[in-house]
């Protein structure tokens, strides 16, 4: 009953995280006129302090001294902030320039670039119909190609840049809320130098006479946080499977809101694109569910084969001890026999010792 609750619970963690994740567009046209890049640089500043107070709530702060101390480390971790910081940067871009639709589709076509990175980087092996997906996929990207008159790019650079950080994630190999205050903390200093120099410049738009508006750049620290921390709930009680079926609500979402909310155009050769990528997720998923279940399978037919084998052991066990009790009754019941029929020894005679005389 425990183990439904805490599944159920992980459940709403994950709808909540990625149900804000496919909200988002709604947020970053709340902070025109601000810039793409004056938005990102917010919400590293932001962040910073968001992720911070959660570390001195959880009393984490040996991960930084090991950090400091492996170059190669940290390293990884600036290679990472930079490429997150591209993939923000170009989403805000494009959720304010009329292209949440494209955005969308760079994290639907996502999962399929992962694993072509999984295939060209780290040597793994598809099954049949993994490459099956990854061929539709590619097929839709040249459908959507023809459809736009240009390579759908900012799909291209999202799902890419995202694949590659979720690489470089797992090489890292760090907790979330640790990976997360490191990155921002490298790119702290720089951001808050662009915000100053912005204000030296007076295009700053932090201080403008609406104070609403400024309160809103400092809340894209927690529109970054509080998705995570629902991951980070999820993730520990729900399978990863599970998981991965819900990472399609983001774009789901995203992509209904570009065509019902924001009015974006999608011509027939977009919908066959977007028809072709969906037909590779469904392929993918069945894929992976398939694979999940004779894993499971094979596991409990492992058990069941473990639980026989420990069973006979038992009853050889008991069989062997039941033998050896039967013939040591019978060795001692031929005793007895024996004693019987020869009768019992008979004492050795006693000698009378004559009594002393008295001197």
């Amino acid at each position: 009953m425990k183990a439904q609750t805490e599944q159920r619970t992980g459940l709403l963690y994950g709808f909540g995280a990625y149900g804000m994740w496919g909200l988002v567009p709604l947020f970053w046209p709340l902070l025109k006129p601000s810039g793409a890049i004056e938005i990102l640089a917010h919400r590293m500043v932001w962040s910073l302090a968001v992720v911070g107070v959660a570390l001195l709530a959880m009393r984490r702060w040996g991960w930084i001294r090991e950090l400091l101390r492996q170059p190669r480390k940290l390293a990884l971790t600036t290679l990472a902030a930079s490429v997150i910081s591209v993939n923000w940067g170009l989403y805000i871009w494009a959720v304010n320039n009329g292209a949440v639709v494209e955005a969308s589709l760079g994290y639907f076509i996502n999962p399929l670039v992962t694993i072509a990175i999984g295939v060209l980087v780290l040597g793994e092996r598809l099954r049949r119909a993994q490459w099956a997906a990854v061929g539709i996929g590619v097929a839709a990207v040249l459908v959507l190609a023809i459809g736009y008159g240009r390579p759908p790019w900012i799909s291209l650079v999202l799902a890419f840049s995202f694949a590659a950080y979720g690489l470089i994630k797992k090489k890292l190999n760090m907790g979330g809320v640790e990976s997360l205050a490191a990155e921002t903390a490298l790119l702290f200093l720089p951001a808050l130098g662009y915000l100053l120099w912005l204000g030296a410049q007076g295009r700053s738009t932090f201080a403008l006479d609406d104070p609403g508006h400024s309160w809103l750049l400092a809340a894209t620290g927690l529109v970054t946080a509080i998705p995570l921390i629902c991951f980070g709930a999820a993730a520990i009680r729900v399978p990863l499977s599970t998981l991965g079926l819900l990472q399609y609500l983001a774009p789901v979402f995203q992509f209904g809101l570009g065509v019902v909310y924001f009015h974006e155009a999608m011509p027939p050769e977009r919908w066959a694109g977007f028809s072709l990528v969906w037909v590779a997720l469904a392929l993918l998923t069945w894929d992976a569910l398939r694979t999940a279940r004779r894993s499971r399978a094979r596991l409990a037919e492992a058990g069941a084969s473990a639980a026989t084998a420990a069973t006979a052991a038992t009853a050889t066990a008991t069989a062997i001890a039941t033998s050896e009790a039967a013939v040591a009754a019978e060795v001692a019941g031929g005793a007895e026999v024996a004693g019987a029929v020869h009768g019992a020894p008979e004492p050795p005679p006693t000698v009378a010792t004559p009594a002393r005389e008295p001197a």
